[in-house]
């Protein structure tokens, strides 16, 4: 009975803690998404800012010179107050003086949008840090939610093992966590934005059909069609990136060819090829997912921030493990400046340390970038 009772009382204690964990993670939510609304509304505000301040330089260079020419004006005319009338150098001196002030008044006003520009940007700056506090809180939040959740049914085993259940539960969560994020920056960055284009387009199509007639208007839906139909495309792409299902049909290369095809139709200017050498084999499925993911995460860097027109993918399968290699005639970067700030690199890492392999990089400014990943086979297959 006494074992029945401290059980009851456990689920309710563990019950109570993961729901004050659901609403703390709701609250930092509510606050990152007030934050980031505030942010957009501010970078708005400090781009007008922006705009005032350049008018404002441009019309104080403007009433410089002509301050600098009434100046010289008055001065011709306070040197020879026999060549010219009373009348013509009282307007001379009010002129110059008019200007003077004109000039000051615009100083003043520079300085003071230049203030406050300073202050946005210190406030964007601020908020910004907030935002990115908000996600590492509720990131560790959910990692630490899915560990008690995933190991609180075996209690008495962790305990005999805490260490080795710990670092790699908290391994697989922060994995799974990472790629959320990633899908959740993708989703963000590409069919949110898309989607809130077509809406303002939308808008736009209204008001041009009033003001300018149906035919402007058919023009308009005619490429809003467009952008809707490319939303769709990057929906599709996204939904294929989750997890290909031909990796568990067919296996790794077929997979791998078949995304290539995929990815270069989606990418049009920039080919993609591949090759394997050697005895293909089926390998673990954890095996097989990360050195598709490996690959992905190579050819979607070697497109977006290399700029990529040509990108070989090879396989080379020999005796105790296989080699990848991506080859790519990209921009090419400072391995020793991004290895250790490309979040897409440090992901390439984690993922090859927890199949044992290796990783190489090579790469300079303007010449591409080479990567190799050498993946040892697991015993006994």
């Amino acid at each position: 009975m006494s074992r029945k009772n401290d059980g009851k009382e456990l689920d309710s204690i563990f019950d109570d803690l993961l729901a004050k964990m659901e609403q703390s993670k709701k609250d930092i939510f509510l606050i990152s998404e007030q934050s980031r609304q505030g942010y957009e509304e501010m970078k708005d505000e400090l781009e007008e800012v922006r705009l005032n301040i350049s008018a404002i330089v441009k019309t104080g260079d403007l009433l410089e010179k002509k301050t600098r020419a009434a100046r010289r004006r008055l001065a011709e005319v306070s040197g020879s107050f026999n060549s010219y009338t009373e009348q013509q150098i009282r307007d001379s001196y009010e002129n110059a003086n008019n200007l003077q002030v004109q000039l000051s008044a615009n100083r003043a006003e520079e300085k003071k949008f230049r203030q406050k520009r300073d202050r946005l940007q210190r406030r964007l700056q601020t908020l910004l840090q907030t935002i990115e506090r908000a996600e590492r809180l509720v990131n560790q939040l959910n990692i630490t939610m899915n560990y008690f959740i995933s190991d609180f049914d075996k209690v008495e085993e962790a305990i005999e093992k805490p260490q080795l259940n710990l670092d790699y539960s908290l391994r697989i969560i922060e994995a799974q966590e990472e790629e959320r994020k990633r899908l959740s920056r993708e989703i963000h960055d590409g069919p949110a934005q898309m989607m809130a284009n077509v809406l303002l387009r939308s808008d736009l199509i209204e008001r041009t059909y009033r003001e300018k007639g149906a035919e402007q208007a058919f023009r308009e839906i005619s490429s809003l069609k467009e952008m809707v139909r490319h939303a769709l495309t990057e929906v599709r792409r996204i939904i294929y990136d989750l997890r290909p299902m031909a990796l568990d049909d067919l296996g790794l290369v077929p997979t791998l060819r078949k995304y290539l095809e995929t990815t270069e139709g989606y990418n049009p200017g920039t080919g993609l090829s591949f090759d394997s050498h050697g005895t293909e084999r089926r390998l673990p499925s954890s095996y097989e997912t990360s050195i598709f993911r490996l690959v992905q995460e190579a050819i979607s860097n070697a497109i977006r921030h290399g700029k990529a027109t040509d990108i070989h993918v090879e396989l080379e399968w020999l005796k105790e493990h296989v080699n990848i290699v991506v080859r790519d005639n990209g921009t090419g970067f400072d391995p020793g400046i991004v290895k250790n700030q490309s979040f897409g690199l440090i992901g390439m890492k984690e993922r090859i340390e927890l199949i044992k392999g290796e990783f190489i990089i090579n790469s300079n400014l303007g010449e591409g970038t080479t990567l190799l990943f050498q993946i040892p086979y697991e015993l006994g297959i």
